[in-house]
């Protein structure tokens, strides 16, 4: 949303009339912009005018903001509130009722608000990394075209060790002489992974932005897919086996496998409640625990 000197004007004049000389709280700013936000004035996705801007507006001191917009933001209406960068309006809050979508089609969208924050951190269990190289590309377009910027952005990301025993996918007939259901799923993890790192990584020498991206291995198959965006969002999927054959070479691969794109992704937002907190908090403590003991190195190779 685009705010005119005109818009500005008028509300300090309406503010004026309202108020005479009283400053407004703090409090009656949080309620002025709640309202906007709940009439449609300001919309998901819309940037705040700046900090300066809304002290002009209301006619009080550049503390007076911050302090409705901390307020605000606690209330989880903003999003991407930090110094010198005007904040965002929030994407809704999921609801109880609300369904949820195909891993593919659920990823991208909490991606994007994900990387409007300066300093984005992704962590991912996952059995390959198909569905989230695809799901990056969507933020990392907006970050070319220039209507994101974070910072920095650091993704870790824990895939199953190339030496283990795979739960799936595995041959319907136990398997064979060279294992070719663990060659085709390793060839894709490995350049899935590598497509992924090598777009992220990118974003150093194009934009500037300090990236990381780091692997390491489970000595497990992970039974479910989890995204943890920016240690305030859970996203968790069930891996749903199937019977399928596959082309691979010169063979055809019947096998029992997962469709993990096709997974319902189950959301847990930290502002949501106290039993969403406690979710997201104990997978991120999940997450860090693995990372730190029992995973290892990864090679894509």
């Amino acid at each position: 949303m685009v705010v005119t000197q005109e818009d500005v004007a008028r509300n300090v004049a309406e503010n004026e009339a309202v108020n005479g000389s009283r400053k407004l709280s703090p409090q009656e700013i949080a309620d002025n912009l709640r309202e906007r936000i709940r009439t449609g004035g300001l919309r998901a996705g819309d940037r705040l005018p700046t900090q300066a801007e809304l002290a002009e507006e209301f006619g009080v001191e550049r503390g007076t903001v911050r302090q409705a917009l901390r307020a605000l933001q606690d209330d989880g209406l903003l999003s991407n509130v930090s110094k010198g960068s005007p904040p965002r309006i929030a994407e809704p809050a999921r609801t109880a009722g609300e369904q949820p979508q195909p891993t593919m089609v659920g990823l991208a969208p909490r991606l994007v608000e994900g990387f409007s924050v300066p300093r984005v951190r992704v962590d991912v269990v996952c059995h390959t990394a198909e569905t989230l190289m695809l799901a990056l590309g969507e933020p990392v377009r907006q970050i070319h075209e220039g209507r994101v910027r974070p910072e920095s952005i650091d993704v870790r990301i824990l895939l199953p060790s190339r030496d283990i025993d795979l739960a799936f996918p595995v041959a319907v007939d136990g398997g064979g002489d060279g294992n070719p259901v663990h060659e085709r799923w390793l060839a894709m993890r490995n350049a899935q992974a590598q497509v992924l790192r090598h777009n992220l990584m990118s974003l150093r020498s194009s934009h500037g932005i300090d990236v990381h991206v780091s692997f390491r291995a489970l000595p497990f198959t992970p039974p479910v897919k989890l995204y943890l965006v920016n240690e305030e969002e859970a996203l968790i999927g069930y891996y749903m086996l199937t019977r399928r054959e596959e082309e691979w070479g010169s063979q055809t691969l019947d096998m029992y496998d997962a469709l993990g794109a096709k997974s319902l992704l189950f959301s847990f937002v930290k502002q949501a409640d106290r039993r969403d907190a406690a979710f997201v908090e104990e997978s991120q403590k999940w997450f860090d625990a693995l990372w730190e003991t029992i995973t290892t190195d990864l090679t894509l190779s």
